[in-house]
């Protein structure tokens, strides 16, 4: 996907350096980056000056961003509250997505991330450096696959799930809604919402209870 005018970078950190990396290789505009950290104020990432708090995207003028945040929480309420805002697609020119994928508005698919055939991606979804979702699987909107993990074919992932660095879930299976996979885990069985799971086989080790996450 092309775009014609500058895309503004939500976000200034070490997950924001990765974006940006992307938006470069992929030969895409980069304008400002935006952050509430104000002792990053007036400085630059990889070349990019931070203009300052997020408020003031619209008033610099820009109408597309991505929302270069790793927590899904936050990125869910930054597009909800960020109206008027173009919400760019980003893919890495060396990641391989089936042209068959659906991929939303706003997610952001790094080098060495595969997507095949059928799959759909919902909106502000991380697909990370390395990771694979197999064949008609389906990841909802805010989602985190950290890098190298693995999804087999037709799994389902829950909104604001994060599937966490070098874990495998097998064919068929499902993660609930803002649940958390641990790095490592290999998920043979569904997963509820707002659980922490972890090992081999992914067992649960927290329930979160006060399900901060519903709004």
């Amino acid at each position: 996907m092309r775009y014609a005018e500058p895309i503004a970078i939500i976000g200034a950190g070490g997950h924001a350096k990765v974006v940006i990396a992307t938006l470069q290789a992929a030969g895409l505009p980069v304008g400002a980056a935006f952050d509430d950290d104000p002792s990053r104020w007036g400085s630059e990432i990889l070349g990019i000056p931070i203009r300052g708090a997020v408020s003031r995207l619209p008033e610099e003028g820009y109408s597309q961003a991505v929302i270069a945040i790793g927590d899904n929480a936050t990125r869910r309420d930054l597009s909800r509250q960020l109206t008027g805002i173009k919400w760019a697609t980003v893919i890495h020119p060396h990641a391989s997505v089936h042209p068959s994928a659906r991929i939303g508005a706003g997610t952001v698919v790094f080098a060495g991330a595969v997507i095949q055939p059928e799959a759909q991606v919902g909106e502000h979804v991380i697909i990370n450096t390395g990771a694979t979702v197999d064949h008609e699987c389906t990841i909802h909107d805010y989602a985190h696959i950290a890098p190298g993990a693995h999804l087999a074919g037709r799994v389902e992932v829950g909104e604001g799930a994060f599937i966490g660095i070098g874990s495998s879930i097998i064919q068929c299976r499902k993660v609930g809604k803002w649940s958390v996979i641990g790095a490592g885990a290999a998920v043979i069985h569904d997963i509820s919402d707002h659980v922490t799971v972890v090992g081999v086989p992914a067992r649960v080790i927290k329930q979160d209870t006060a399900a901060r996450h519903v709004r």
